[in-house]
Protein backbone atom coordinates (compact mmCIF):
# COMPACT_ATOMS: atom_id res chain seq x y z
CA UNK A 1 0.00 0.00 0.00
CA UNK A 2 1.36 3.38 -0.60
CA UNK A 3 -0.22 6.85 0.24
CA UNK A 4 0.76 10.58 0.42
CA UNK A 5 -1.06 12.84 2.07
CA UNK A 6 -1.16 16.49 0.32
CA UNK A 7 -3.23 19.89 1.60
CA UNK A 8 -5.00 20.08 -1.87
CA UNK A 9 -6.22 17.44 -4.25
CA UNK A 10 -5.71 18.24 -7.89
CA UNK A 11 -4.62 16.66 -11.07
CA UNK A 12 -0.47 17.55 -10.60
CA UNK A 13 -0.51 16.43 -7.01
CA UNK A 14 -2.08 13.10 -8.45
CA UNK A 15 0.50 12.93 -11.27
CA UNK A 16 3.42 14.12 -8.40
CA UNK A 17 2.03 10.48 -6.86
CA UNK A 18 1.66 8.68 -10.18
CA UNK A 19 5.54 9.45 -11.22
CA UNK A 20 6.34 8.24 -7.43
CA UNK A 21 4.83 4.85 -8.12
CA UNK A 22 6.38 4.73 -11.14
CA UNK A 23 10.06 5.81 -10.04
CA UNK A 24 9.86 2.68 -7.68
CA UNK A 25 9.62 0.32 -10.34
CA UNK A 26 11.83 -0.33 -13.53
CA UNK A 27 10.59 1.65 -16.65
CA UNK A 28 9.84 -1.95 -18.79
CA UNK A 29 7.68 -3.57 -16.05
CA UNK A 30 4.05 -2.44 -16.56
CA UNK A 31 2.18 -1.19 -13.55
CA UNK A 32 -1.79 -0.80 -12.79
CA UNK A 33 -3.31 1.96 -10.75
CA UNK A 34 -6.59 1.58 -9.50
CA UNK A 35 -8.79 4.25 -9.41
CA UNK A 36 -11.85 5.94 -8.27
CA UNK A 37 -13.57 8.40 -10.06
CA UNK A 38 -12.28 11.30 -8.60
CA UNK A 39 -11.85 13.99 -11.14
CA UNK A 40 -8.25 14.26 -10.56
CA UNK A 41 -7.32 11.00 -10.94
CA UNK A 42 -9.33 11.44 -14.90
CA UNK A 43 -8.24 12.99 -18.33
CA UNK A 44 -10.65 15.27 -19.43
CA UNK A 45 -11.11 16.93 -23.04
CA UNK A 46 -9.47 20.22 -21.25
CA UNK A 47 -6.73 18.11 -19.79
CA UNK A 48 -5.32 15.28 -21.03
CA UNK A 49 -2.27 14.79 -18.78
CA UNK A 50 -3.26 11.77 -16.56
CA UNK A 51 -4.16 9.35 -20.16
CA UNK A 52 -0.84 10.90 -22.07
CA UNK A 53 1.17 10.38 -18.92
CA UNK A 54 0.36 7.03 -18.30
CA UNK A 55 0.53 5.92 -22.03
CA UNK A 56 4.28 7.46 -22.09
CA UNK A 57 5.23 5.71 -18.73
CA UNK A 58 3.78 2.24 -19.49
CA UNK A 59 1.22 2.13 -16.83
CA UNK A 60 -2.49 1.56 -16.91
CA UNK A 61 -4.80 3.45 -14.83
CA UNK A 62 -7.54 1.54 -13.87
CA UNK A 63 -11.40 3.45 -12.62
CA UNK A 64 -13.88 1.74 -10.95
CA UNK A 65 -17.47 2.52 -12.17
CA UNK A 66 -19.26 5.61 -10.30
CA UNK A 67 -20.67 5.01 -7.33
CA UNK A 68 -18.95 1.14 -7.76
CA UNK A 69 -16.65 1.48 -4.79
CA UNK A 70 -17.11 -2.23 -3.68
CA UNK A 71 -15.56 -3.60 -7.51
CA UNK A 72 -12.27 -1.83 -6.29
CA UNK A 73 -11.00 -4.59 -3.91
CA UNK A 74 -8.65 -2.50 -2.37
CA UNK A 75 -11.39 -0.38 -0.88
CA UNK A 76 -11.13 -3.28 2.10
CA UNK A 77 -7.55 -1.79 2.79
CA UNK A 78 -9.09 1.83 3.73
CA UNK A 79 -11.51 -0.22 6.45
CA UNK A 80 -8.22 -1.29 7.98
CA UNK A 81 -7.07 2.20 7.87
CA UNK A 82 -9.82 3.64 9.57
CA UNK A 83 -10.08 0.98 12.13
CA UNK A 84 -6.47 1.37 13.33
CA UNK A 85 -5.95 5.17 13.34
CA UNK A 86 -8.84 6.97 12.73
CA UNK A 87 -11.70 5.48 15.10
CA UNK A 88 -11.90 6.59 18.55
CA UNK A 89 -9.40 9.47 17.99
CA UNK A 90 -9.41 13.20 18.39
CA UNK A 91 -6.25 14.37 15.91
CA UNK A 92 -5.44 17.54 17.50
CA UNK A 93 -3.88 19.00 13.79
CA UNK A 94 -4.02 17.61 10.40
CA UNK A 95 -0.61 16.85 10.48
CA UNK A 96 -0.96 14.23 13.79
CA UNK A 97 -3.49 12.91 11.87
CA UNK A 98 -1.27 12.37 8.24
CA UNK A 99 1.35 11.06 10.73
CA UNK A 100 -0.90 8.24 12.15
CA UNK A 101 -1.69 7.44 8.89
CA UNK A 102 1.46 7.01 7.16
CA UNK A 103 2.56 5.00 10.37
CA UNK A 104 0.06 2.48 9.82
CA UNK A 105 0.90 1.92 6.10
CA UNK A 106 4.41 2.09 7.44
CA UNK A 107 3.42 -0.87 9.84
CA UNK A 108 0.51 -2.38 6.96
CA UNK A 109 3.25 -2.83 4.87
CA UNK A 110 5.38 -4.91 7.81
CA UNK A 111 2.82 -6.91 9.01
CA UNK A 112 0.62 -8.02 6.31
CA UNK A 113 -0.18 -11.21 7.58
CA UNK A 114 -1.04 -9.48 11.07
CA UNK A 115 -4.36 -11.88 12.49
CA UNK A 116 -6.26 -8.30 13.27
CA UNK A 117 -5.34 -6.74 10.29
CA UNK A 118 -6.51 -9.62 8.04
CA UNK A 119 -10.00 -10.21 10.19
CA UNK A 120 -10.52 -6.72 9.41
CA UNK A 121 -10.27 -7.00 5.66
CA UNK A 122 -11.77 -9.89 5.12
CA UNK A 123 -14.94 -9.25 7.38
CA UNK A 124 -14.97 -5.74 4.84
CA UNK A 125 -14.21 -8.08 1.62
CA UNK A 126 -17.24 -10.37 2.82
CA UNK A 127 -19.32 -6.96 3.25
CA UNK A 128 -18.50 -5.22 0.34
CA UNK A 129 -19.33 -8.54 -1.83
CA UNK A 130 -22.63 -8.72 -0.06
CA UNK A 131 -26.37 -7.19 -0.52
CA UNK A 132 -27.29 -4.48 1.53
CA UNK A 133 -29.46 -7.24 3.72
CA UNK A 134 -26.08 -9.06 4.66
CA UNK A 135 -23.97 -6.24 4.75
CA UNK A 136 -26.34 -4.46 7.41
CA UNK A 137 -26.18 -7.79 9.31
CA UNK A 138 -22.68 -8.01 8.76
CA UNK A 139 -21.65 -5.17 10.58
CA UNK A 140 -24.64 -5.27 13.67
CA UNK A 141 -27.17 -2.91 11.76
CA UNK A 142 -30.89 -3.19 11.51
CA UNK A 143 -32.05 -5.32 8.00
CA UNK A 144 -32.59 -2.54 5.01
CA UNK A 145 -36.71 -2.34 4.70
CA UNK A 146 -37.98 -4.36 2.43
CA UNK A 147 -35.03 -6.65 1.45
CA UNK A 148 -34.99 -10.26 3.32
Amino acid sequence: MYGRIKRRKRRGEFLEFCRYLRGLHPPGVGIAIVCDNFSPHLSTRKDKRVGQWAAASNVEIAYTPTNSSWMNRLECQFTALREFTLNGTDHATHREQASMIRRYIAWRNRNTADPRLRRIVKRANLALTRPANTMAAAYGAPPVRGQG
